[in-house]
């Protein structure tokens, strides 16, 4: 089968697609024909080795994908050959075909296509955990997105909606913040034309963002911290910006206000029972028309290096996607 292998650490550029084989399918494994895979920044981390997970060379990324069952270890009971699942496999999803254990597989809801499927996962589960299990977002209060145009920013929006919240929406361009808007948002802020924070504060009748959702890090931490209300919640999600800000220490205790780390994958791991029913909420959100994963950004297998610099270049908007078809 063909993957994109990491045979060195770098950019998307020292990627190579090459043939692989698999290993014997194990009791519990399922074998996925991948149709689509999705690409979240994380993977740029992972190849150019800066993530806190450093897989030994050479390696195939990706963490999420979606596809067909091609065959079933003796164990498995969940699944058969035919169906169309989403895979979490950590690792290894841009192939041509990945072997996973059925505990990491959910069924595909059937008004999803196979793309939006590929991207579901990693976004929905970690904006879901964050406004859910963390920021206990509640009807009515106001939600700030930072970097809201972006494959997690924008499933904060619908999430943020879909929980009842006011969602502000921030990003860096019209384009972006005219795709926000799409998408949802009740207000949108153009970041790198107006002040954040007096923005936010005008926005919210001086009180302040209830929750602020932040995907982005850099210079807009401390300017989006200033405008938090009373007890209100920022959500670290990540870095995109490529800057860790350092935030003064008095602000939390001024505003007293929370900082709350975004793990999604290892809270996974250690509340197993939880994030299967997340997924269970999820879907069932997708199913009744609630939520509708965005394919904008949809790339050939062989484009990767373009799938990439989508998002390492902050041109992304919504999920960004790899389309595989297997020879033969």
């Amino acid at each position: 089968m063909r993957a994109l292998v990491c045979v060195e650490y770098g950019t998307a550029e020292s990627l190579r697609i090459s043939d692989r084989e698999l290993s014997e399918l194990k009791h519990t494994e399922v074998r996925i024909d991948v149709r689509a895979a999705g690409i979240n920044f994380p993977d740029a981390l992972i190849i150019a080795g800066k993530y806190q997970v450093k897989p030994p060379l050479p390696f195939i990324p990706g963490g999420e994908c979606a596809g067909v069952v091609s065959a079933v270890g003796s164990a498995v009971k969940n699944f058969r050959v035919g169906d169309r699942v989403i895979a979490m496999p950590g690792m290894a999803a841009f192939a041509e075909q990945v072997q996973v254990d059925e505990k990491l597989l959910v069924p595909m809801p059937d008004n999803l296509t196979y793309e939006q499927a590929a991207g579901f996962c990693i976004t929905y589960a970690t904006s879901y955990y964050a406004l859910k299990q963390r920021a206990r977002l509640q009807p009515g209060e106001t939600l700030v997105v930072l970097g809201a145009a972006g494959g997690v920013g924008v499933t904060a929006i619908q999430l943020g909606k879909a929980l009842g919240a006011r969602v502000i929406a921030c990003a860096s361009s019209a384009e972006k913040l005219a795709f926000c808007g799409e998408v949802g948002a009740d207000e949108l802020i153009d970041y790198s034309r107006e002040d954040l924070k007096e923005r936010i504060k005008a926005l919210t009748n001086g009180r302040g963002a209830d929750v602020i959702y932040d995907p982005v890090g850099g210079d807009y931490t401390e300017a989006a911290y200033r405008s938090i209300a009373w007890s209100g919640r920022y959500l670290v999600i990540g870095f995109a910006s490529g800057d860790i800000p350092r935030l003064p220490m008095n602000l939390p205790l001024l505003k007293a206000g929370d900082i709350m780390g975004i793990f999604w994958g290892s809270w996974a791991q250690r509340e197993p029972q939880a994030n299967l029913q997340n997924f269970a909420e999820l879907l069932r959100m997708v199913e009744d028309g609630k939520l509708k994963p965005l394919t904008t950004e949809v790339y050939r297998f062989e484009e990767y290096v373009q799938a990439f610099a989508s998002i390492t270049e902050r041109r992304a908007r919504g999920k960004v996607i790899l389309t595989l078809t297997r020879r033969g």
